[in-house]
């Protein structure tokens, strides 16, 4: 099934029931009035949500009503978790080569990841906050995924069994203030803003068998400023599973119901910076900095700018019939002091 949340002035939202085309949705207010209130209770909720979904598509009842990816907030407007990743070791292998650093062999068999931000996400298609360019703003598209409950020390097989629901991230990134936060050995703060999810979240079984070793194995379209940007394939190049990542979490602590666990950045193997582009071939990126990446490493600077207020973003997956699975988060980057005006 899919599901969304609706804004509605409050700040969890109303959840709804979503078409599998995504025109149109259902709210639910007698199964459950938000997302976090149906993960609490899912054994419960699941059955009658699945109903509901089977109901709409079927074009049964007449509570249906059009659905707007634009009304949308993040599937979960606040989360008690959100757990970044970094499954895809390419990426990391790119950073450490254009610094020659070598990748610690730890990295192959021992997830990295952060505790980021939960307390206020963004909705896909709010726009990119901040008060600098020269902070260095980038995009990271991922996937990510909602749990329920997990007990502390899940196994990788434990922890699939509570995978909920999937989605799409943009993870924004200050890189610009990275090394600074990184240097006192504490990890990221001020340098990861409030993430965006994609409109929709769906349960695995709605990504048949694109849905396989607890990865989505399907293309991750991003388009900078309207132009294809990056299509990798997220299941390739993928060296932790979803299961393993919600396993590492859980290694010391118990996860609740609703808690977030992404994939970070997408990034499958490629040839020379002049072939890994889309217009070239090549499957490109998800983020700006392994652009400047392959830049440094193949001609010793980067040339390519960071985000400038005005400049838009698209993160969006289809399936195999070219339809929008999750729908798209779509932002544009602006000053933070138009907010308020």
């Amino acid at each position: 099934m899919k599901l969304a949340t609706i804004k509605n002035g409050k700040r969890d939202g109303q959840l709804v029931v979503v078409s599998c085309d995504l025109r149109h949705c259902l709210p639910v207010p007698g199964i459950a009035p938000t997302l976090q209130a149906a993960l609490d209770d899912w054994e419960a909720a699941a059955p009658q949500l699945q109903r509901a979904y089977e109901a709409l598509n079927a074009g049964a009842g007449t509570d249906a009503q059009p659905f707007d990816e634009a009304a949308c907030h993040s599937p979960l407007p606040r989360a008690y978790q959100w757990a970044d990743g970094s499954a895809y070791i390419n990426h990391v292998e790119l950073v450490r080569k254009a610094r020659n650093a070598e990748v610690p062999a730890s990295f192959y068999t021992d997830p990295l990841m952060y505790q980021g931000g939960s307390d206020s996400f963004v909705g896909p298609r709010d726009a990119i906050y901040a008060l600098s360019e020269e902070w260095g703003i980038d995009l990271e598209a991922e996937v990510a995924v909602i749990t329920g409950d997990v007990p502390m020390g899940a196994t990788p097989e434990t922890a699939a069994g509570a995978i909920r629901l999937v989605m799409l991230v943009n993870d924004v990134s200050l890189r610009n203030l990275i090394p600074n936060e990184l240097a006192k050995g504490f990890g990221f703060f001020q340098s990861k803003p409030a993430s965006a999810f994609s409109p929709v979240a769906v349960t695995p079984d709605e990504l048949g068998a694109h849905w396989q070793d607890n990865k989505v194995r399907l293309p991750l379209r991003v388009d900078l400023n309207g132009k294809p940007f990056g299509r990798p394939n997220a299941g390739e190049d993928m060296t932790f599973s979803f299961a393993q990542l919600v396993a590492h979490a859980a290694r010391t602590r118990e996860l609740a119901a609703g808690t977030i666990v992404g994939s970070g950045t997408v990034s499958n193997k490629q040839g020379s910076l002049h072939g890994s582009s889309v217009e070239n071939g090549g499957v490109g990126y998800c983020c700006l900095a392994e652009v400047r990446m392959y830049e440094t490493i193949e001609g010793g600077a980067p040339k390519t700018p960071f985000l400038k207020f005005g400049d838009t973003v698209r993160i969006e997956m289809h399936d195999d019939a070219g339809r929008s699975i999750f729908g798209a988060i779509d932002q544009t980057v602006r000053h933070y002091e138009e907010k308020a005006r």
